[in-house]
This record gives C-alpha cells, structure tokens and sequence, in this order.
C-alpha cells in the first residue's frame, strides 16, 4: 500500500550523450543544467508491513496494487506456457527437499540421510520459471518433478519429495502431472509414514491473466494469491536469498523482484541526478534491485544504503523508470521507501541514439527553438510528444546533410515539458524541451 507520497518538481533541460563538438556548442548557446527526469519525482511508501507478513504487488504508473498476506499459500503452480514451474514459500518456512525416490516408490519414502545428504532446493532468484521444484534438470524436457511429452503436451510426474511445512509438520509429496486435456495439475501428499494422504488440483484456466496459481497445502485450498499480470510490475517481499556475507548461506531477506516483461538495470558510482541509461544493456533477471541495495550494519545496529546507486525499470507498458531507494523500516514495518520518475515513454525510446542534438533556447518562451545536430543527417523528422507520450507537434527536417540550425515551431504549444524525437533513415535521437 502507498501510506505517504511527496512530490516536487524538477526544472528541465536538455540532456542527453553529445560529442565533443556539440557540447562546446551547448556551451556557447546556453547555460544548461541536465536531467534525465520527464515527470516530477515523486517519493513513495510501499509497505509488506511488521514481519513483512505481506506481498505487496506494485505498478509504476498506478501504485499499489494488492497486498496478500504471504502466508495464505505454501506452493504455487505457472499457469502461462508450457514451464512448468512451481514455487515453494520458502519465505514462510516451507522447504523442500528432492527424496532419491520415484512416484513408482511412494509407499517406500522415508527420510533417512535427508540431514546429511539430501540438499535443500529453493526458488531461484533470478527466474519465475525455476522454483524450488525445478532444480537439478537432467533435460530440455525435465521439469525437476516430471518430464514434458511434446506429442501429447502432459507432464507426467516422476518425483517424490519431502517437505517441511510452516507448522513444523513433515510431508512426502508428489506431483501426479499435468494433463493438457483438462489443463489440469494434480498432486498428492501425506505424513511422512503415509498417514493422513490427501490429494489437490489446480486448474490453470482458472487463473486467467495470471503468472501463478496458488494453492495451501495446509488449508487444502486454492488460493487466489496475485493480480493480473498486466497490473503490476514489481514485488515487494520477502524470500530466501543466497547470501555470501558472513558467511555463505541460504537466508531470509526482504526486497524487490520484477514482474515477467519488466527489465531493469542498475548504475553505480554516478550520482543519481546525474545517472542515466543510455547505451546500457537492461537485464530481465527477476532480481536487478533484489534486497542488496541495503545491509544491516550488525555494530551499529542500523541500516546503510549503497552509496551513489540507481535502478532505472522498464515497465511492463515499455516506459522507463527512475529509482533511487532511501530508506527500509526493517521488520518492525516493512515500509520501503524510494523516489520514482519517469525518463522515457514507450515508443519514444532513448536508449539507441545514433545522433545527438541540441535544442536552444530551452526552456522557449518565444514560440521557436533552434535544433542543432551533431552530425550531418538528411532529412528526417522532429516529434513532439506530451508527458503522456501524445504526438502534439511535427515537422520534417531540411533534407540538407547539414549541422546548421534548424528552425522548430513550438507556439502552439502550451507551457509544460515535451519530448522530442528526431527520426530518419540510419539515425533516431531524443532529448527534453522546456516550454514556458
């Protein structure tokens, strides 16, 4: 849930990777001072609340989704694609481990050697497509608990498992399979001496839109746990992380994964006014911003945050996202605190510059701006677009391979911040204008 927003705006010039040459120009022209914001910067609050008992689901442009408790669900089950995975709540105390038994043996599995030698599996921390269920795959087809038919397009189940509820309660478990005639999945568990048996199935159709189906083993229940996917791009959560400080170790954190279709990427040691993103890979690893953007200082008992870092997000709907994190209210709260603005609207991409220009004056009060490239170009075009991305303004280019500067007509536009991309064949640029 969002519980505080702040909001205060930036003043907005040009910006943007420039040669040599057209800085000194800029220079000469005007006195400018650069951002890469589009928006004012708002400061936001999203709490998983004390023990972060909770998951809260959140969308860049809307807010605060929903807020599950994490404890209603012990597995969850992919409902897109053929993957295949299941996630275990590890982070409510679930664990899993893979019993060197098939389904063939259930009546046979007990738990001797699972302290010694049979490892603990977790949910990875970079995929969805890899829970704790789908760890040690032999094959292309192997999903860790059965191995896909291409012909017929079921899983059958091959595996038996053991599980350590959140209650402390142990448990074999299988999953049966998957049948695509009914697009169904189904599985069985029971006391480890084969007491108590009892059987579940999730039916993906039942999930539409939806990453997961949810289920409680304790409850013996499906579980409407997430939002549709299209709603939301970041969670914010707490899970089971590998931790290399101390000591190297599987242990409890509380951060941020992304949603499928969401990338992000990080930048360190620029100061964040000064961060940007272009030219930089993005990566679709679930956990880009994760929970290493802090670390609990153990003398001094207080939280620290990583100097000069920045995440910038592509949502979701293809705009582009600042991040810069501030504060955690640790397990007393689970309130996460950070600022956000938006620095480029989908379909009006800066990343891929191949030419840089100049517009001036910037801001423009007197119905015109000056438009000076880099490099020679050949035609092309200059949009203009609104913070919402709207086109309010066109205009094609002299068809001149020239550097001089070109006239734009911006009077009827009304005063606020525009984007402008300048577009043609081998080139597409776009900076930031300023009318006042």
């Amino acid at each position: 849930m969002i519980l505080g927003l702040e909001q205060r705006q930036h003043a907005m010039l040009l910006c943007g990777p420039k040669t040599e040459a057209s800085m000194k120009l800029s220079t000469l022209l005007i006195a400018a001072t650069c951002s890469t914001a589009l928006f004012a910067q708002t400061t936001v609050t999203i709490s998983t609340g004390p023990s972060n008992a909770m998951q809260s689901y959140y969308s860049m442009a809307n807010g605060a989704v929903s807020s599950p408790a994490l404890a209603e669900w012990d597995i969850a089950i992919e409902v897109t694609g053929i993957a295949g995975s299941i996630l275990a709540n590890t982070a409510n105390g679930v664990r899993v481990y893979k019993a060197p038994y098939t389904i063939a043996q259930w009546a046979m599995v007990d738990t001797t050697g699972l302290a010694s030698t049979w490892p603990a599996q977790y949910n990875s921390e970079t995929n969805w497509s890899a829970g704790a269920f789908n760890q040690g795959l032999s094959s292309a087809f192997d999903l860790g608990w059965g191995t896909y038919n291409p012909v017929t397009h079921n899983i059958p189940g091959d595996s038996c498992f053991v599980l350590m509820l959140p209650n402390g309660a142990w448990k074999k478990f299988r999953v049966d399979g998957f049948t695509a005639a009914t697009n169904t999945f189904a599985f069985t568990w029971a006391d480890l001496d084969g007491g108590n048996e009892q059987s579940g199935n999730l039916l993906r159709s039942g999930f539409p839109g939806k990453d997961f189906g949810y289920y409680s083993l304790t409850g013996n229940a499906v579980v409407d746990h997430e939002p549709i996917a299209d709603t939301w791009d970041l969670l914010f959560t707490k899970y089971i992380a590998f931790v290399p400080q101390p000591v190297p170790s599987y242990y409890p954190v509380a951060g941020v994964f992304m949603n499928r279709q969401v990338s992000a990427l990080q930048v360190d040691g620029i100061p964040s006014a000064s961060a940007d993103y272009w030219g930089q890979p993005f990566s679709s690893d679930i956990d880009v911003i994760g929970y290493d953007w802090k670390n609990f200082n153990q003398t001094t008992f207080m939280w620290e945050y990583a100097a000069d870092r920045t995440y910038f997000v592509q949502a979701r709907n293809g705009d582009i996202w600042k991040l810069v994190f501030q504060s955690y209210g640790g397990g007393a709260n689970g309130n996460f605190t950070f600022t956000q603005e938006r620095v480029g609207i989908a379909g009006v991409d800066a990343r891929n510059n191949t030419v840089g220009f100049t517009l001036f004056p910037n801001p423009s009060q007197n119905g015109s701006v000056q438009l000076v490239m880099d490099a020679p170009v050949t035609g092309g075009t200059v949009s203009i677009h609104d913070a919402s991305g709207k086109l309010v303004a066109q205009q094609r280019l002299n068809g001149s391979a020239s550097t001089a500067p070109q006239t734009i007509n911006v009077q009827a536009l009304q005063p606020g911040l525009y984007l402008v991309r300048m577009s043609g064949e081998g080139f597409n640029a776009t900076s930031r204008l300023v009318i006042e």
